[in-house]
């Protein structure tokens, strides 16, 4: 399979864009403390939301049309809504090349059994890119000896061919109406969390120590696997840490420009001051997890970011900025900044595991509470006007997807490669940096953008992946590259999603309030 080639605007050109759409590079005024963060475009401030185990087709199949039934939240779309690649003839059931076919997932059927993502399951699910394998390769059914116990509703493993429409995810719907969507984002490789969240971070799971107990870590010392960050207080398994001199993640370019920054997740902290491990929430399902999850961490994974024993922030109006807690946080202490006036210009936030989305633990209905009560605050606060939301996902979870991703970086390593036989891809000249075991893109993902930048109603068609996040980040602040064989030098870009003239025809609402219960549109203009 050919590499394809990405052309990006130059970062100058970012700066100019600022310029046209009536800003000044980074100085703005009649703002409230921070909004001038030094980046290049208007959005001075972006927030990711980084979620868990989602297939593009899994909550987007048939976008934008709806079973609407009785007793469910209703989606009707505007007359103009663009189409998706999606579930369409001759894909939907009954001609379908899987052994399963495909099938919509009621409201009622919320909680379902967490699938098989993993690095080899996934390629194999691919089969040569005839994508036909999925019940076979990665689906988990119930009673064991498969996945239980957990619900997949008699579908077994033919579970993994289930999605779900506008009447259960009807906020991600109507977010993707309002604003902007991709119909062509990829997990920039093939496998679990981890392996997501570190490609996040740096666009590199190269470089990690190996634990010989477990295969999470391959020989080569790449990431296929979960491991858990070594040092952290919470740790429970087997452990990795990055061990290559070369290393860089995102935080470390953002810290070497002074650009505020951090990592928030649920569970961090138990209260300020006190670490904790134990954290729980149940989920509507009655399903009971720990709130933070250690693997789920990317920052964490580097002694330059890391923040093992989950110190608090010395104060206050050191949250983004370098003290103690090195940049890693509980998710109070993004509000409690936000409340200050002191919002960092980049945020990732990671929801306690009942609201992240990941089946087994989580669903899309807590999930979609976490979405519309973060975005619904957001836009309350005097940032929303320099803000971008991203709302994006680790991996496929194994769901689903009938898309073919392009395979950009090519691995040959026979013991865990299964794309096309015993490899993913044949040829080491098409391998990064000789590293094997990075295999991508992997799986179709969903990546939406909500903003008053954020194009109106439009669905991008360009290819992008988890590190086309790290590269406007890299770009918007005038950092560095990675470096070191990273993927945010094939990275797409997300500029297409946006739209920095307000009065053009792309230009959209400023804000969108939605019902975190039911997904639907309130009303509320804020």
């Amino acid at each position: 399979m050919r590499t394809r080639v990405h052309l990006h605007l130059p970062i100058v050109g970012l700066a100019a864009i600022a310029l046209l759409s009536g800003g000044t590079v980074g100085a703005t005024g009649g703002e409230p403390p921070g909004r001038d963060t030094g980046a290049v475009t208007p959005i001075q401030h972006l927030v990711v939301i980084f979620q868990e185990n989602v297939s593009f087709d899994h909550y987007f199949a048939t976008y934008p049309v709806a079973a609407n039934p009785a007793g469910e939240p209703s989606f009707a779309a505007a007359a103009d809504t663009p189409s998706v690649n999606g579930l369409n003839t001759p894909l939907n059931a009954p001609n379908n090349p899987n052994s399963t076919q495909p099938f919509r997932l009621g409201r009622s059927q919320y909680e379902t059994c967490d699938q098989n993502h993993g690095y080899r399951n996934e390629q194999q699910a691919f089969d040569h890119g005839l994508m036909d394998l999925f019940p076979e390769t990665t689906g988990v059914g119930n009673p064991p000896p498969f996945g239980g116990p957990c619900v997949d509703y008699g579908h077994g493993t033919g579970l993994a061919m289930g999605y779900y429409d506008g009447n259960t995810v009807t906020a991600l719907w109507n977010y993707a109406q309002t604003f902007a969507m991709s119909d062509n984002a990829f997990d920039t490789n093939f496998g679990p969390s981890t392996v997501g969240a570190l490609n996040l971070a740096s666009g590199q799971t190269h470089g990690f120590l190996p634990d010989p107990t477990f295969d999470a870590v391959t020989p080569n010392d790449t990431v296929i696997g979960d491991p858990q960050p070594a040092g952290d207080i919470c740790d429970t398994r087997d452990t990795t840490t990055s061990t290559d001199p070369n290393n860089k993640n995102i935080g470390d370019l953002l810290n070497a420009k002074n650009v505020t920054w951090g990592w928030f997740q649920g569970g961090f902290r138990e209260a300020p001051g006190a670490a904790t491990c134990t954290v729980t929430h149940t989920n509507m399902a009655g399903v009971v997890s720990k709130d933070y999850i250690p693997h789920h961490e990317p920052f964490q994974y580097y002694t330059s970011t890391a923040n093992p024993q989950h110190l608090p922030p010395s104060s206050p109006d050191k949250i983004g900025k370098s003290d103690q807690a090195n940049h890693q946080y509980d998710m109070n202490d993004f509000w409690t900044a936000v409340d200050d006036h002191r919002m960092p210009a980049v945020g990732f936030l990671k929801a306690p595991a009942y609201q992240d989305g990941h089946a087994g633990y989580s669903d899309p209905l807590d999930e979609q509470h976490f979405l519309v009560d973060t975005i619904n605050r957001l836009e309350r606060t005097p940032y929303w006007n320099s803000t971008a939301v991203v709302i994006a996902y680790d991996d496929s979870d194994g769901w689903y997807d009938h898309a073919m991703s392009p395979i950009v970086n090519q691995s040959q390593d026979g013991t865990v490669d299964a794309l096309a036989g015993a490899n993913c891809g044949a040829k080491a000249n098409n391998t990064m940096g000789g590293y094997q075991d990075r295999c991508g893109y992997g799986p179709r993902l969903p990546l939406l953008v909500i903003s008053r930048f954020a194009k109106s109603n439009f669905v991008d068609h360009s290819v992008t992946d988890q590190t086309s996040i790290l590269r406007f980040i890299e770009d918007n602040w005038q950092t560095s590259r990675i470096g070191n064989f990273s993927f945010d030098t094939k990275a797409g870009s997300v500029m297409n999603m946006l739209t920095f003239t307000r009065n053009g025809p792309e230009g959209g609402p400023n804000k969108l309030f939605l019902d975190p219960s039911t997904g639907e549109k309130t009303g509320d203009r804020g």
